[in-house]
């Protein structure tokens, strides 16, 4: 296994993201590779760990000054052996190869455990639409499409969003690859109600994450009814995970964007929270607007110089990470641990760093890794695919009761897996095993493909 790890390493010594997801699973799966030698005869890892294809195209556009601008366009398929690839498009100014290739790896296990039959794959583009105008977006999304049509599909690959990817850029993709391929299919989950998209979609990851706390909590006799909650991020993810905790009783303390975060001692309540989606959702303005609607809270900008996010250090009970990738380090973590926080759930992929996630593990904090606790968005796409394939729409209460049963079955999954293989109550080694093995029983029937 080290052999491998160092291998990739060698072979894409800038791709860190990739190198990290890849170590924690290998790390996780070993005791799965001890009990059956034939994974190894057949290079199972080799196999898993490089993409079945990888598409890299440049995306020419013009801004609205006339001035003709350019970006790299990425699509990893990483995984088919479930299904389709499935998994979102990026657009992020941090956007690059090493980046997709971690998404999409992490992808093909966060599949895996839905239950549902999806391949993993991830892409995106360097573009940011943060401060471009609705035609600038509209340009760019329309020749991003003009070439990655060629490649998607419903039953090859079903792209849907991510950072920077909402509604509107789903709207513009969809309608040049309906141009281009004059046929009208499920090709793009996430889309509007009107034409094709499923109800609880833009909610389905944030919910699918406190779902899956409060699985956690129930485990141990307890609940998020009074719980103290920091939440980092300020978007889709964030803004449900939001809503879903004060349902489910719980007080949300923190939200932020990348200018910094505003902390809240009263809470986020309902009405606050609909500030919040006006304010980003609509405005697209910053978060330090919302200490200004609101001065009982208190904002703090970004300052570069720290070691540390001071998100992290207030006290709590909770943490959903909901932001970006490595946004927790080892001395959060230890703030975190410190300050009473007994429950990590990730609703951001792979936000928390090695050494943090040893840290939780360490203090037997209840942490749940984002392919198993952010699940619930890929899982509702899934079940969009379906509602497009029989061409009819379920209703609201029909979606979210199969998405908590879905992240009910993750849960028990994950325990299952983790307890079987001899690390009871860890979730992360839960997590990747279960994933890991429903995908190599798959790759070992279908042949050397």
């Amino acid at each position: 296994m080290d052999t491998i790890i160092d291998e990739i390493r060698d072979r894409d010594p800038e791709q860190h993201e990739f190198h990290q997801a890849v170590q924690e699973v290998v790390e996780s799966v070993k005791p799965v590779l001890d009990r059956n030698i034939e994974y190894r005869q057949q290079a199972i890892l080799r196999r898993i760990t490089e993409p079945e294809r990888v598409l890299m195209f440049r995306v020419p556009w013009m801004d609205d000054d006339g001035q003709v601008q350019v970006n790299r366009g990425f699509r990893v398929e990483m995984n088919s052996a479930l299904g389709p690839y499935k998994g979102g498009l990026r657009f992020h100014a941090s956007v690059n190869l090493g980046i997709i290739k971690f998404l999409a790896f992490e992808q093909v296990f966060k599949n895996s455990l839905t239950t549902l039959s999806m391949g993993g794959g991830k892409g995106g583009s360097d573009f940011d639409p943060k401060g471009k105008s609705d035609n600038e977006v509209m340009r760019f999304c329309q020749s991003f499409m003009s070439e990655l049509y060629r490649h998607i599909g419903p039953n090859t690959d079903v792209p849907a969003g991510d950072i920077g990817v909402g509604a509107r850029e789903i709207g513009y993709l969809f309608g040049m690859y309906k141009r281009l391929k004059n046929e009208f299919t499920g090709v793009l989950t996430g889309k509007s109600l009107a034409w094709g998209g499923s109800l609880i979609r833009p909610e389905a990851t944030g919910y699918g994450a406190v779902y899956f706390a409060a699985e956690m909590l129930h485990t141990r006799g307890d609940s998020l009814e009074n719980k103290g909650c920091l939440v980092s991020g300020s978007g889709n993810v964030a803004q449900f995970t939001t809503e879903k905790i004060i349902q489910l009783g719980g007080r949300v303390l923190t939200l932020s964007d990348s200018s910094g975060y505003i902390f809240d001692e009263q809470g986020i309540d309902r009405k606050k929270l609909d500030y919040v989606k006006e304010l980003k959702n609509i405005r697209r303005g910053r978060i330090s607007e919302y200490a200004e609607q609101y001065p009982s809270a208190v904002y703090t900008p970004v300052n570069p110089t720290l070691d540390h996010n001071p998100l992290w250090g207030h006290k709590a009970d909770c943490g959903f990470p909901s932001a970006t990738q490595n946004e927790i380090n080892g001395v959060d973590a230890q703030h975190l641990v410190d300050n009473g926080v007994r429950l990590i759930c990730e609703g951001a992929n792979m936000p928390t760093t090695p050494d943090a996630v040893d840290i939780f593990l360490d203090h037997r904090i209840c942490y749940a890794p984002g392919k198993a606790a952010n699940a619930g968005g890929v899982a509702v796409s899934g079940l969009e695919m379906a509602q497009n394939s029989m061409r009819l729409s379920w209703p609201r209460k029909e979606v979210d009761d199969r998405l908590k049963q879905i992240m009910k079955s993750i849960h028990r999954t994950c325990l299952e897996a983790a307890e079987e293989y001899g690390n009871p109550g860890n979730y992360v080694a839960g997590a990747n095993i279960a994933g890991f093995v429903k995908v190599v029983h798959a790759m070992l029937d279908q042949g050397l493909v």
